[in-house]
């Protein structure tokens, strides 16, 4: 899977460029493209699309500022979806349902502020406030669905409109008393994430986004879903929502789960447990130990690169990423895997058994933007393209099969053989975090006297397989090298 999207995309032109790039991430062995969100939010054609506004309109209604999102029109989309499905592409659409933004009219509500740490914590006496809870869409006039989201359907705000105070406020609800359950106690409880919170306790609000849902899917024809926040979303609503979506549909949706906790494993699995593996989720520990280990260097044991991780416990229902949107350079969540620490990152994810890959796209097609930092001044940044990319993706379409040896024996030093099947040879594979080093490792007799190389080209010379199978594989300082039968190439 490629995420085909990071924080800063360019404004007006992904979905054309999608179109014309089908037939590329087809021939590197690309299965899937999870594509950013298609609707409509709150700033129009300027929003990356996580401050939800309209999810009926996909570029097609004059709102929020324009038609086009920031990705371009529905038409458009259309369009990429066409050439993706053309290639035998799935397609994997984000959904975001923990929130809306961009509120129409105010209307007056009571509520409560609660502390900002402790939203179980109330912090005033109840009083009346406006918000922008009540939602018309007068671009788009009732086409597709006529529902109006008022007060009712949220469980609050972090904007009193009465007094442009900021900070939590919780609606006096007919639903349930304070938030709805989630999975963690941190921050007391934290349903609330930001923009009005959506109230999945309310049976017209539940009804209507499963209807959306099937409607997304009755117009895109999607294979998959990226849930965005989960973790700040009723696990039960999302795995009701989940089997919904495929009782309708007839197929088996795949979804993946956006629960950011890294570190915190046991949080992932409770997740999991809760939704009785209806989805996978991001490997959230996994990244955090990428990037723990690109800033220490050889200091790392690369032998503890999968401790505490989903792709450990789970590799089933684990989708595994270098990095994403959240957390490159200048966002919130910022933990960017060093650049020369990732060959070494997506070789880990790419050319192994356990878990779904997911590459990230500036690491296949570099980026450059500008964004303010904390302290007020103007930053470019630039994500350079990651060189060996493309032929690791290509080492895992061709390679990357069969039964996997580990040589986890040293601390900078990591290595593993795939002994391939009848169509696809064997590989193997060194990295190191430190100085050149190289591993004795078993590639089978099959392979008695054949000559292997490394196609990534790190080490120049060639190692013939010893009689017993087994060889000397080398890589150089800090990096890796996939070694693979000459005559392959």
């Amino acid at each position: 899977m490629i995420q085909y999207f990071h924080w800063y995309t360019p404004e007006g032109s992904l979905w054309n460029q999608l179109k014309e790039q089908a037939g590329f991430l087809k021939d590197l062995g690309i299965t899937s493209v999870w594509l950013p969100p298609a609707s409509k939010a709150s700033t129009g054609g300027l929003s990356v699309g996580y401050d939800a506004y309209d999810l009926y309109d996909l570029g097609e209604f004059d709102q929020q500022g324009s038609i086009p999102t920031r990705y371009g029109t529905k038409e458009e989309l259309l369009a990429a979806v066409k050439a993706l499905k053309e290639k035998d592409l799935k397609i994997i659409v984000d959904i975001v349902l923990n929130h809306k933004a961009g509120g129409d009219e105010k209307e007056k509500v009571m509520a409560i502020r609660v502390d900002e740490e402790n939203r179980n914590e109330i912090v005033s006496e109840p009083f009346e406030m406006e918000a922008y809870t009540k939602f018309t869409f007068p671009g788009r006039n009732g086409k597709y669905s006529e529902f109006i989201w008022d007060h009712q359907c949220f469980t609050g705000v972090d904007h009193n409109a009465k007094n442009g105070d900021h900070g939590i406020f919780s609606f006096l609800s007919e639903y349930g008393d304070g938030w709805d359950e989630v999975i963690d106690d941190e921050k007391g409880n934290y349903d609330f994430l930001m923009y009005a919170d959506i109230e999945f306790r309310n049976p017209a609000v539940r009804e209507e986004l499963f209807r959306w849902g099937i409607w997304l899917h009755d117009t895109l024809g999607f294979d998959g879903v990226r849930l965005d926040a989960v973790k700040h979303i009723s696990p039960h609503f999302m795995k009701e929502w989940l089997l919904r979506l495929r009782e309708h549909t007839g197929k088996d949706i795949f979804a993946v789960g956006e629960y950011w906790a890294p570190g915190l494993l046991h949080l992932l699995q409770r997740y999991l447990d809760t939704t009785d593996g209806e989805m996978s989720l991001f490997d959230s520990s996994l990244h955090h130990n990428f990037h723990h280990a690109s800033t220490l260097g050889n200091g790392f044991d690369m032998r503890k690169i999968f401790d505490g991780t989903l792709v450990q416990v789970s590799p089933h229902l684990a989708v595994t990423v270098t990095d994403n949107h959240d957390t490159q350079p200048m966002q919130a969540l910022e933990a960017p895997v060093e650049h020369w620490f990732k060959p070494l990152a997506y070789a880990l994810i790419l050319l192994r058994a356990e878990g779904y890959p997911c590459v990230f796209y500036p690491d296949l097609f570099g980026a450059s933007y500008w964004d303010k930092g904390s302290d007020g001044n103007d930053y470019e940044i630039f994500l350079n393209k990651v060189e060996e990319i493309e032929k690791l993706l290509q080492l895992r379409r061709d390679h990357a099969y069969g039964e996997q040896r580990d040589y986890f024996d040293h601390p900078n030093c990591l290595g593993w053989v795939r002994t391939g099947d009848e169509e696809h040879p064997a590989c193997a594979v060194v990295l190191s975090n430190g100085d050149s080093g190289f591993k004795p490792m078993e590639i089978g007799t099959l392979y008695a006297g054949v000559t292997f190389v490394d196609t990534l080209g790190k080490v120049d010379e060639r190692i013939a397989i010893r009689d017993d199978g087994w060889a000397d594989f080398k890589c150089a300082p800090g990096s890796v090298s996939v070694w693979i039968p000459e005559s392959s190439l």
